[in-house]
């Protein structure tokens, strides 16, 4: 795949000389730091050093006066609440984080998660009902609820009060419930509107504790399962987001809980510093994967598990699963793939949307980002369920796919998500005419620009100004993520020597620059068999001393207890 290089514009040289001088960095360092908006000595503490007391007052989040006061009556009147959430990682790590909290000093509590096949997304008349079957009063709906109208009129008219906790762009009219906590909403003022959906669950413990004054302690404890939902949800690691993610990860990796301590060791990841990436590519599947195949109560059961016996049982079945929708997963992207290859005018097209009536919903839209992965453009992938054609959609760099599917609304029964990605239910019978206009509506909207990646390259480098005492401050810009990516850099006009590959598919090699043989090593997983203009194999052209510009990232390799640092190949430009 070819990449737009987006390489950053110089900062401002004077900001740059102050905040070196200041904090006692280089002028690469400073220049990208002055980039990231961190220009003065007090940002940059701020930024290396993240504090628990800069998170924000949950109070200055519109209604939760009104979800505090709601939820301090239901347990002083010792009413049942159920705590509803989403069946995907946000959804299930929300539930575990406000139930597992609650239920420390409160027993009239139990959790739902829909059945993503028999419910669908969401808030469900079906849960609805059980809530006023079961004599609940209040229900806490968790990452989902924000457009559940019709669901929360029927659930008044049922004696239920609903408190919905959600982070999802509200319609022009929210449904009628005792409180709304979400900072997107027009009249939320908020200071951070990128919370996750476990974000502003937490945000209600918080009010409440300090509402109650209960142990903040006992709130913050639960940082681990929100830094699971801030990563695995792709939102923004930015302001509290950041905050909450560093303490998150700590907790994960000093002090686990057990359901997620069984998940690490599944994941095989005992033995490493658990990142961002960690979550997003090992444990986050795990708890996605009971969810998208089975019931995701499994994975709430697993995370609220107190003994670490109980939780390995849990993690096993968990993993199991995963390994079932991992083969489900590569069967239905080859078959994806394959239908969009048979398309005559597949190279004209400015979007994919794919339907087959036997594909398993749980996996479509991990098959959606596989074969963007291959055809770079807004992609919609549909099973049948249910008797409707319902499906995933995803994204590509700066194109808001929410947007081009509300374009096509009419053709739809129900539709959700944001800028990168959503879900869509329709009839059947509208599939065709729905491909049909969402490529009208992205060809009228996208340009060229977005129809290629985007590698975001922060600055040029010098390769020997690379050694530890850089690499330390790289890492204590973590966790990287959305809005605080990890850095990459560009090397201008360099060779390679030593030329390896290795295990079929990875090339290590040396750079030359100025003359002088680098000491990191290059490691461009995935490129034995890379082509590069004209098909030409980049492993070819890098055995011939061939000049390029080589973008990468700075990381840490140890083997056997020696450590050395090493330049992951993100690109390579040849002349």
């Amino acid at each position: 795949m070819v990449y737009n290089w987006k390489i950053r514009e110089k900062a401002d040289i004077e900001d740059v000389n102050s905040l070196s001088s200041e904090i006692n960095v280089n002028e690469t360092l400073a220049n990208m730091l002055v980039n990231r908006g961190i220009n003065s000595f007090q940002k940059a503490k701020d930024y290396f050093r993240p504090d628990l007391d800069k998170l924000h007052d949950p109070y200055l989040m519109k209604d939760m006066d009104k979800a505090v006061d709601r939820l301090i009556q239901a347990i002083a009147a010792e009413e049942k609440i159920l705590i509803y959430g989403d069946y995907d990682v946000d959804g299930t790590t929300s539930v575990a984080l406000v139930y597992g909290y609650l239920s420390q000093f409160y027993g009239h509590l139990e959790f739902y998660i829909p059945d993503r096949y028999k419910e669908g997304y969401g808030i469900s008349e079906r849960g609805v009902r059980y809530a006023a079957e079961e004599n609940f009063k209040l229900v806490i709906s968790l990452d989902c609820g924000i457009k559940a109208i019709e669901k929360v009129k029927l659930a008044k008219e049922l004696g239920v009060d609903f408190i919905i906790c959600d982070h999802h762009t509200p319609g022009e009219e929210l449904p009628p419930a005792v409180a709304i906590l979400d900072p997107k909403r027009t009249d939320c003022t908020y200071p951070y509107k990128e919370l996750s959906g476990c974000g502003v669950g937490f945000k209600l413990i918080q009010g409440y504790a300090m509402k109650t004054g209960k142990d903040a302690s006992k709130v913050t404890s639960y940082l681990d399962l929100l830094a699971i939902s801030i990563a695995a949800d792709i939102v923004p690691i930015t302001g509290e987001n950041r905050i909450m993610a560093f303490y998150g990860i700590e907790r994960l990796n000093n002090n686990p809980r057990p359901g997620i301590k069984a998940l690490i060791l599944k994941s095989n990841l005992i033995e490493k510093e658990i990142d961002i990436s960690d979550i997003v590519f090992k444990i986050g599947p795990r708890i996605n994967a009971s969810g998208r195949l089975e019931h995701a109560k499994a994975s709430v059961e697993l995370l609220i598990s107190k003994d670490l016996d109980d939780a390995m049982r849990r993690a096993e079945i968990v993993d199991t699963v995963n390994a079932a929708r991992k083969n489900f997963d590569e069967n239905i992207t080859r078959e994806a793939l394959q239908m969009i290859e048979e398309k005559d005018t597949i190279h004209q097209m400015k979007s994919t949307v794919l339907f087959k009536e036997d594909w398993h919903k749980g996996v479509i839209g991990i098959v959606a980002s596989r074969c963007i992965e291959k055809y770079y453009r807004p992609t919609i992938i549909l099973t049948e369920s249910n008797n409707k054609a319902t499906g995933s959609a995803r994204s590509v760099y700066d194109f808001n796919i929410y947007e081009a599917i509300s374009e096509c609304s009419d053709l739809l029964e129900q539709f959700g998500g944001h800028k990168y990605a959503a879900g869509l239910t329709m009839s059947v019978s509208n599939v065709v005419a729905f491909q049909e206009k969402f490529e009208k509506v992205v060809s009228a909207r996208i340009q060229d620009v977005h129809l290629m990646p985007v590698l975001e390259v922060d600055d040029e480098i010098l390769l020997d100004q690379i050694n530890y005492k850089f690499y330390n401050i790289l890492k204590q810009m973590a966790p990287f993520g959305p809005g605080n990516s990890e850095p990459i850099f560009y090397a201008n006009q360099v060779y390679a020597e030593d030329v390896r590959i290795l295990k079929e598919k990875h090339l290590r090699f040396n750079v030359v620059q100025n003359g002088q043989v680098t000491k990191p090593v290059c490691i461009a997983f995935g490129m034995a068999d890379r082509t590069k203009y004209e098909d030409e194999i980049v492993y070819k052209m890098l055995k011939q001393k061939m000049r390029f510009d080589l973008a990468f990232e700075i990381r840490e390799n140890t083997f056997r207890n020696n450590s050395s640092l090493q330049l992951y190949v993100k690109d390579i430009k040849f002349d």
